[in-house]
């Protein structure tokens, strides 16, 4: 497939959205990018706003977010207010978080600056630093400078490049990979299960990588790369905590191989993508290192036919084998391995670039360990389970939007439903809570401007 770039508590909450709507989410859908290109979000993005990317947006971030046809006389900085109100079925004993209560909690989530843009021929920056209003403080949180062009092997043609970036799967191309995955949002003041594979939430801000990929033929996209720790001095001026992480040790590999082609309106994607680190727990180097290997596996299909109607499924796989040597001499782990595996598979339409409907289904399970799970869970199993909904209202962003490119808002309503949590239906904490009282219910509003 050739994917040809375009030619040129209530009362609170409605009080809070006349706040509220100056809100966005971390996506690549920037003002900025729009006013570069002078194409509306709704080009690059299923839904008119993020990080939903098209195939013409995939193009662009494939090619460096480099290309040109807007008026270009905004510099390319843009902005991000993001609010949440998060209900939850039961209300969590000693508040959701420092300075929140157990329940019903408004809450200015972050405030991000954006540079989105080309740096110069072939050459491009997507940077984002944040203010979390949740945990009160600022610090960078993603980064991805690339470069790019095209080549020519023989018979085949190429656009080769390199990303440096700081967190795997932030370069991706695809919404079926971590940093950019299903569900693209989510409030921080409801619980979330213990365990997660080290590539989903493990490494982000506190490493930088680098990266070559290539597009052959425009269907078949190889990457290889390799992610280092920065130091604590580096992080903390960062705004990044050290304390207690897991540090990699030495440099840990990255791949990603995908093949993707078009069928009319049919777009279809199969890939591949994983790490391997080796850590120190904690950062004690006094035991040694373990090892984490994190094996993905994803597909994407997108219906293309027309503007009203866009349908939508995201999936993945990681499996996880952990090494725990490490672990297991410092008391933290029972087992010296385990295996941890996850899944997410979400579908969902689109009408009119405006309203979006989505339902998904998650899983996490593994090993049990009672030395590494045994804090959130009685029985020291990660299992958890649940589904998703969602519903979106994005009003501007198409061609015809008033603001032009300046401006995008969505407002949205979540649900997750968990089925299991931490290893049991009920009681998984040995103090009577259910995986149901933790079901989320999340009102939010963002804006990019």
């Amino acid at each position: 497939m050739r994917i040809k770039r375009p030619i040129s508590n209530l009362a609170v909450l409605a009080a809070s959205l006349g706040f509220g709507a100056l809100a966005a989410s971390p996506a690549f859908a920037i003002p900025s990018f729009a006013d570069q290109t002078g194409q509306p979000c709704s080009a690059c993005h299923v839904g008119s706003f993020g990080p939903a990317l098209t195939p013409t947006g995939r193009e662009f971030k494939l090619e460096g977010y480099t290309w040109d046809g807007g008026d270009g006389k905004l510099p390319h900085v843009s902005a991000m207010l993001q609010t949440y109100l998060t209900h939850t079925e039961k209300g969590q004993p000693g508040g959701a978080a420092p300075h929140f209560g157990d329940n019903n909690n408004l809450s200015l989530s972050q405030v991000s600056l954006f540079y989105g843009g080309k740096l110069f021929d072939h050459a491009g920056a997507f940077f984002q630093a944040t203010y979390d209003g949740v945990a009160r403080r600022a610090a960078w949180d993603l980064l991805d400078i690339r470069y790019a062009d095209t080549a020519k092997f023989g018979n085949m043609d190429a656009v080769v490049g390199v990303s440096i970036n700081n967190n795997p799967t932030v370069q991706d191309l695809w919404n079926s990979t971590p940093a950019w995955g299903t569900p693209f949002s989510g409030t921080d003041l409801a619980p979330g299960p213990v365990a997660a594979p080290l590539i989903t939430d493990g490494l982000g801000g506190q490493v930088l990588g680098a990266s070559a990929y290539a597009m052959w033929d425009g269907w078949l996209y190889t990457e290889a790369g390799g992610y280092r720790n920065l130091s604590d001095t580096t992080q903390t001026m960062l705004g990044v905590s050290p304390f207690g992480e897991d540090r990699v040790s030495g440099t840990a590999p990255y791949w990603r191989v995908t093949a993707q082609e078009q069928f009319g309106p049919h777009y279809f994607s199969v890939g591949t993508f994983g790490i391997s680190a080796k850590l120190y727990p904690g950062q004690d180097q006094t035991a040694g290192t373990d090892r984490k290997t994190d094996l993905g596996l994803d597909a994407t299909y997108d219906y293309l036919g027309d503007e009203d109607h866009n349908y939508s499924v995201y999936a993945s796989f990681i499996n996880e084998h952990q090494s725990l040597s490490a672990s297991q001499f410092l008391g933290n782990s029972t087992n010296s391995s385990n295996t941890l595996r996850s899944t997410n598979v979400t579908g969902s339409f689109t009408y009119q670039q405006t309203y979006t409907f989505s339902a998904g289904y998650f899983s996490i399970w593994g090993s049990n360990d009672l030395g590494l799970y045994g804090g959130d869970a009685a029985n020291g199993s990660p299992n958890s389970n649940g589904l998703t909904a969602e519903v979106d209202y994005t009003p501007f962003g198409k061609d015809d939007s008033p603001y032009s490119h300046h401006l995008n808002l969505r407002l949205g309503l979540q649900y997750i439903d968990y089925l299991q949590f931490n290893g049991s239906h009920s009681n998984y904490d040995g103090a009577g809570r259910s995986a149901s009282d933790n079901n989320t219910l999340a009102l939010f509003a963002w804006m990019l401007f």
